[in-house]
């Protein structure tokens, strides 16, 4: 009897049991969506790619499986350990025109995929959708089954699709950045776009043969690292906004993981840093928490701050917290261990916490003023 497709990669049910992990919420919305009757999706479909978790037989059934995983969790505090499988990995497992076929048909279909109740690092256009790291998760899935097309010889269907993303991308970025009030936006816009162009380049990263001198490669390649004029050239702007004054916060929360007490629900989800005084009041004020939690996430901030360099969100993130929920703030303190104490004491955290929100921000907004006024 031949071994399943997936036995040389990760269990389903290990990633399954990785997904409730993190999102342990998700559970009971998995159970009522039911299992997958054929492969593909509605707005939702991940959660039917889930509960199909036990039936995983084919390649492309496997690859979904990947694809629903970490569309659920890759905004949360501990995102699967699939990222390769999708972006390559899988999608060189064949050469079978049908199977490939499938898993293109798959693939497009995830761009409808909702993030609620997923995410909270997202930047809604009216007009144009969300904006959010999850288009750079398509992205990468995309331009790995692309490179893959390129590879074979094969007519793709991912090259319009991709340019489409990017040209919407870059649109939104450019209405926000017109628009007087909406620096805010801007400022996450830049975020999201940019770490959306390194996920492509993930994928890119995978292409073998044809695909490595191919006119996708030479349009879609490093926007965010090189001068290069497609799309008008806005990429670039972006990217240097984003080197300037945010790229500190662009690292993994590793302080944050072991808390486990927030992943209960999508009400406590990171928003998108250093933009974190909201958060810290959400942190501050849940009746999902204890004292108890409140004092560990508190201490686990603390030690972030000291660690990451630069950062300056979970600094953020306490100021909001003190400043809406004064009391709760200093319970979590009197239940801080020695060396969270002696943190919390440090004259440069204190220095940093009393600075007032608006005076924060207005530093951004002014970064963001003058990229509007030299585009203008």
């Amino acid at each position: 009897m031949a071994e399943p497709v997936w036995s040389k990669f990760i269990h389903p049910d290990t990633i399954l049991e990785q997904v409730q992990n993190t999102a342990p919420f998700l559970k009971r919305s998995v159970a009522e969506a039911g299992p997958l009757i054929a492969l593909g999706g509605t707005p939702v479909g991940y959660l039917r790619v889930l509960g199909s978790a036990k039936s995983v037989e084919t390649l492309e059934d496997y690859f979904a499986l990947c694809c629903a995983a970490h569309q659920a969790t890759v905004a949360t505090f501990v995102p699967t350990d699939v990222d390769s499988k999708i972006r390559g990995v899988l999608w060189n497992e064949t050469r079978d025109p049908e199977v490939l076929a499938r898993m293109a048909a798959f693939t497009i279909q995830m761009r409808d995929w909702t993030v609620e109740g997923i995410s909270t690092r997202v930047t809604l256009d009216p007009e144009l959708g969300p904006v959010s790291g999850h288009n750079g998760e398509w992205f990468s899935v995309a331009s790995g089954g692309l490179g893959r097309y390129l590879q074979l010889g094969m007519h793709d269907p991912f090259t319009g699709l991709i340019e489409a993303e990017l040209e919407r991308e870059a649109e939104a970025f450019r209405k926000a950045l017109r628009t007087p009030g909406r620096e805010m936006e801007v400022l996450q816009m830049t975020v999201s776009i940019t770490h959306n162009l390194g996920d492509l380049d993930q994928g890119i990263g995978y292409w073998e043969g044809a695909a490595k001198h191919s006119a996708q490669k030479q349009r879609f390649h490093r926007l965010a690292h090189e001068n290069k004029t497609p799309f008008g050239g806005i990429f670039q702007h972006i990217a240097n906004l984003y080197r300037d004054c945010l790229s500190a916060e662009g690292h993994r929360h590793y302080p944050l993981r072991p808390v486990k007490a927030l992943r209960q629900s999508p009400a406590l989800l990171l928003p998108l840093g250093p933009f974190l005084d909201d958060w810290g009041s959400v942190i501050g004020g849940s009746a999902l928490l204890t004292d108890g939690d409140r004092a560990e996430i508190l201490d686990a901030l603390l030690r972030g701050c000291k660690k990451i360099e630069n950062q300056l969100g979970y600094f953020r993130a306490l100021a909001g917290w003190q400043s809406a929920h004064p009391k709760s703030f200093e319970r979590a303190a009197d239940g801080l261990p020695g060396s969270g104490k002696k943190l919390l004491r440090e004259p440069e955290l204190r220095k940093k916490l009393a600075i007032p929100r608006r005076s924060f921000e207005s530093s951004y907004v002014k970064r963001v003023e003058a990229l509007r006024a030299k585009l203008r």
